[in-house]
């Protein structure tokens, strides 16, 4: 092993604990549950191990990311029907001959929402993702000793986001305040299925197993979730559901009520998508004309060495520790962090299009191992936008608790990004 590689994973594994450490030091700084912390430390590290150090796990990774990719590139068949060549990537052409008009992003990555969000649909109908969602809530619910209703919440963040509230809904009303940080750090540190595939559109061109990793990190980010947030907020009280893991409740539709067929539940499904596609769009429409109106006004200060002061330069200068922790090269370092920082503003999915395009350079900035580390950090909701979406959601379902979820938002933003840190960690100690 290169000594250059092998420095830089200890500085991700000790990176690992220091960011645990500013968990604890910028929250309640209480006592902790050790079974917890411990439970969450070990399966994060499992899960790592998992993905990384075994030749029939990382065909496992690799079996995954090809069946993703197959469905994904399943899924365009419509959207290229309707919309022609403007479904089309750079590059490629009808069968006609048709050439690609370039790359847009409304017409060629926001369909693939809808799809998958569809398709999660049917899932849910056919019984499939409550029966995943159920196994993977019971690991988390023995090994991290978390309170029923914690685990079926953060089982069902794998699959999906703000929806994951609807499986607990009876017992929102009763969660704890660490229990609620929990839930909303589990739902900003991972990224739903259904919007995976913009994700894996992003940067398969440079990264050719993304879609097998992001399921990975979306796993990891789990218990990084859990760790963080109780270590942020320890849990003081008594659960509602402490000792058991209760039946999930109501499905992926918002309405709760089951489809009557499976073809509804699909067209149902689909339309959930539609409304998340415009959604998507009209965050990146809104927040990235702010950001600019933001920069106009910045740059008319003066700037370090002479460069314009942007919102994302600052955001960069905040998130650079992190990027070192991670064991980032240290050529790496601002490439690394302007990324990273942006994503609090512009969102995750311009954050991974930028990584792409940077990628595309020749030579590339960042080697395998960093690539890897970068898609593993950016993994998850970790921006206002999600954070309003969050709190807003939960808050229609349990307006009485409206003033803890408006306090907790912040922090669960804090302890969201601290824990996809924790995920980058993980993959830069092992990849």
């Amino acid at each position: 092993m290169n000594s250059d590689v092998a420095s830089l994973r200890i500085i991700s594994a000790a990176g690992f604990g220091v960011l645990c450490a500013l968990a604890w030091a910028t929250g309640n700084r209480s006592a902790v549950n050790l079974r917890t912390v411990g439970g969450s430390v070990a399966l994060a590290w499992v899960l790592g191990i998992l993905t990384f150090q075994f030749s029939w796990s990382r065909s496992a990774l690799s079996a995954v990311n090809d069946l993703l990719v197959t469905v994904l590139q399943a899924s365009q068949k419509g959207t290229l029907f309707l919309l022609g060549p403007l479904a089309l990537g750079p590059g490629q052409t009808l069968p006609d001959g048709t050439p690609s008009v370039g790359f847009i992003l409304a017409m060629q990555v926001l369909p693939s929402v809808i799809f998958f969000s569809a398709l999660v649909s049917g899932l849910y109908y056919l019984g499939i993702m409550q029966a995943v969602v159920r196994v993977f809530a019971r690991i988390f619910h023995r090994t991290m000793s978390l309170s029923g209703a914690e685990a079926l919440a953060a089982a069902a963040n794998v699959f999906v986001g703000i929806e994951s509230g609807l499986t607990v809904r009876p017992y929102l009303p009763t969660l704890t305040r660490s229990e609620l940080l929990t839930l909303l750090t589990c739902m900003m540190a991972t990224v739903a299925s259904t919007v995976m595939g913009i994700y894996v559109i992003a940067l398969k061109s440079v990264f050719p197993q993304i879609a097998g990793h992001l399921v990975s990190a979306s796993l990891i980010s789990i218990p990084c979730a859990v760790l963080v947030s109780k270590l942020s907020l320890p849990e003081t009280g008594r659960p509602e559901t402490l000792g058991e893991l209760p039946p999930a409740h109501g499905s992926f539709n918002v309405g709760g009520e089951k489809p009557s067929n499976l073809m509804v539940a699909l067209i149902e499904g689909g339309g959930q998508g539609l409304r998340m596609a415009a959604g998507i769009a009209t965050v990146l429409i809104v927040i990235l004309g702010l950001e600019a109106i933001l920069d106009l006004v910045l740059g008319q200060l003066p700037g370090p060495g002479g460069a314009p002061l942007t919102l994302g330069r600052i955001l960069g200068w905040a998130t650079w520790p992190v990027g070192v922790l991670m064991g980032l090269r240290p050529e790496e370092w601002a490439s690394g962090a302007a990324i990273l920082g942006s994503r609090f503003i512009e969102t995750e999915v311009t954050a991974y299009f930028t990584l792409a395009a940077v990628q595309s350079a020749s030579p590339p900035p960042f080697d395998l191992r960093s690539i890897t580390i970068m898609t593993y950090s950016l993994c998850g909701f970790v921006h206002l936008a999600s954070m309003g979406i969050f709190v807003g959601g939960l808050a229609a379902l349990i307006p009485e608790r409206m003033r803890d979820l408006t306090v907790l938002g912040f922090r669960g933003l804090w302890t969201a990004f601290l824990a996809t840190a924790l995920t980058g960690c993980i993959a830069g100690a092992l990849a």
